[in-house]
């Protein structure tokens, strides 16, 4: 049987697919150098524009590796100069989970701490300055993490006591804390208990408020102009809201991409989404705005969501992958350039996966 490894597909000029080169893109599966699946715990997908974009991946000895473009510090080794394959970052151990933004990278230590580093112009490290670290920061004031989420240039954090906290931009209300002004450490989400879930999109953020299954509804706040908040309107909103409807066979998992938004939900783990729909990033078949959650047809058996700039990957119960969306980077991975408003699978038969990742603000996929 072969050996299962890292994959990854689409824009790769900044060297974010990891392959040991600098090729304008790849529209089927590769290989990311030296990083066999067995030894990859988690990975996450980071990007700014749709060729640049970067690769974390956490191990199993609880440390990262990093790769691809590094001009703020993103890779986390000390320095800002870009690589084509995997490293580890500095000094960088006992970590739980990872998360990486549009061009900053976040870290879950063992201790329920969190650590940041890369781009800081809007305090999105939280270390209390504005910046940029090329090596891994403390984030200010945190405690008792058990999830992390990184939107483009904001992050976001959950506490065990099911509350909510946000630091960096906050031009679109992205904070949550009823105002639009940035801040660089950490302040609760305004009114949000008993959350189970989070995701971060490029501008709005999503939360799960219950246990996950029956009972369970999502809320979201910020950036809306296309929708992507779900509540049948396109204000920004400084404070969360919920989405409508609620399902009465609750909510399992949650997703956000650049501007839209995905929700697994009922006992056949149906998908739904809702935003932006410029690409057919929605999957219903169409590339009209969706300011309600609509089906997203045929999928069912939906594990687990991965939303990017302008495209969406699916892990089902079968272990196999779906995409759909922007292909202009071969991002789909179905070895066209040609965008898909339906889900297609992956040219390279990817079976036996375990996780799937794609920037919030970039063009490529990453699957283990």
């Amino acid at each position: 049987m072969a050996e299962k490894r890292l994959r990854s597909w689409g824009n790769n000029r900044s060297g974010q697919l990891g392959d040991g080169t600098w090729t304008d893109l790849r529209t089927t599966a590769t290989a990311v150098l030296g990083l066999t699946g067995s030894e990859v715990v988690r990975i996450a997908a980071g990007g700014a524009g749709a060729s640049l974009g970067h690769g974390l991946a956490l191990l199993a000895d609880r440390t990262v590796q990093s790769w691809g473009v590094n001009g703020s510090g993103q890779l986390g080794n000390g320095s800002m100069s870009s690589h084509n394959a995997p490293g580890r970052v500095t000094d960088l151990r006992d970590v739980t989970d990872i998360a990486a933004g549009g061009q900053h990278s976040l870290a879950l230590l063992a201790d329920r701490s969190v650590v940041a580093w890369g781009r800081n112009e809007h305090g999105q490290l939280g270390n209390g300055t504005n910046a940029d670290s090329s090596l891994p920061v403390r984030v200010a004031g945190l405690s008792r993490v058990v999830a992390i989420a990184a939107g483009l240039h904001h992050s976001l954090a959950l506490r065990e006591d099911g509350t909510v906290w946000a630091w960096g931009y906050n031009f679109n209300g992205q904070l949550g804390d009823g105002t639009s002004s940035s801040r660089n450490v950490a302040a609760p989400v305004v009114g949000l208990t008993g959350v189970s879930r989070i995701a971060a999109g490029a501008g709005h953020n999503l939360a799960l408020v219950g246990k996950p299954g029956t009972g369970a509804a999502v809320k979201a706040w910020g950036h809306n102009t296309t929708g992507q908040l779900g509540d049948n309107t396109t204000i920004n909103r400084l404070t969360p809201v919920a989405t409508r409807p609620t399902w009465s066979g609750g909510v399992t998992h949650i997703a956000a991409g650049c501007n839209h938004s995905f929700a697994v939900v009922d006992d056949e783990n149906r998908l739904k989404a809702w935003g932006q729909n410029t690409s057919g990033q929605l999957g219903d078949g169409t590339t009209v705005f969706r300011v309600l959650p609509v089906t997203v047809p045929g999928m069912v058996g939906v594990r687990l969501v991965a939303a990017g700039r302008e495209h969406t990957m699916a892990l089902l119960d079968d272990r196999t992958v779906r995409a759909w969306g922007s292909n202009g980077s071969g991002q789909l991975g179905d070895g066209s350039t040609t965008d898909s408003t339906t889900p297609v699978a992956t040219l390279t038969a990817l079976t036996g996966v375990d996780g799937i990742a794609a920037p919030v603000g970039g063009d490529f996929s990453l699957a283990n």
